[in-house]
């Protein structure tokens, strides 16, 4: 009978969406990246998924994240994807948590029932968390490097953190994760130099918010880093090697 993972399973294979089915990935930040991986996922038939993000959709957040439209200006992210999740597959468990992750709140966090965990979170010290707790544990992750200033969607590349190059991120993360001593971590980055922003719109981005102006971003590089980190998750829970 067709469902409406079928065509997937032509893929990857019945034994492939049984096992995507009955795993358990975490998503920590919704975001113009974090968003489209929680909407692949869910589009690819995981089973269980919990989203993490403490911010609340934003006017400027529009031009870049899938689940900022007018109609959920104002929403928290996490409840605007749980909606949308279930208008996809109904039968995905979602769990929400309107949660900044940091030092203090990491411990609310069951890290062990995860089956993969995807770090689309802004700050170094949320990172090495994540990274650090799945190392502890052996739960597989992927992280998000930097998506903004960048306007190239074919610079993005998946490899391991100590053969990147480019991306101040990505250097700012090894450097901490060597005085760690974690040895890999798997990454979608970009090589793809950063642009720098026009410095009079910073200026009026200052004035209007009073705190420290985001990087500039645009619709088609967060999203394109969320469907390659969706697509590494689903292949490395499929057990598929290419």
């Amino acid at each position: 009978m067709l469902g409406i993972f079928s065509r997937t399973e032509l893929l990857l294979g019945a034994a492939a969406m049984e096992k995507l089915a009955g795993s358990r990935v975490a998503v920590f930040g919704v975001g113009g990246v974090g968003g489209y991986a929680v909407e692949a996922l869910a589009r690819s038939g995981v089973g269980a998924l919990d989203i993490v993000d403490s911010d609340r959709v934003a006017l400027t957040n529009i031009n870049r994240q899938i689940i900022a439209t007018h109609s959920t200006l104002g929403e928290y992210k996490v409840d605007a994807a749980k909606r949308r999740i279930a208008d996809i597959n109904p039968d995905c468990d979602v769990r929400e948590y309107k949660i900044f992750l940091s030092a203090e709140t990491v411990g609310q966090f069951d890290f062990s029932q995860y089956d993969y965990i995807v770090d689309a979170v802004d700050t170094v010290s949320a990172k090495l968390l994540l990274v650090e707790k799945a190392a502890e544990l052996g739960v597989p992750i992927i992280s998000a490097m930097g998506a903004g200033n960048k306007l190239d969607p074919t610079s993005l590349e998946v490899a391991d953190i100590y053969k990147t190059s480019v991306c101040p991120l990505a250097r700012v993360m090894r450097y901490e994760l060597r005085k760690r001593g974690i040895k890999r971590l798997k990454v979608v980055y970009s090589k793809e130099p950063p642009l720098s922003p026009d410095p009079a719109l910073l200026d009026e981005c200052r004035e209007e918010g009073g705190k420290k102006v985001p990087p500039a971003s645009c619709a088609f590089v967060p999203s394109v880093a969320g469907l390659i980190i969706a697509g590494e998750v689903v292949k490395d829970l499929c057990g598929i090697k290419r």
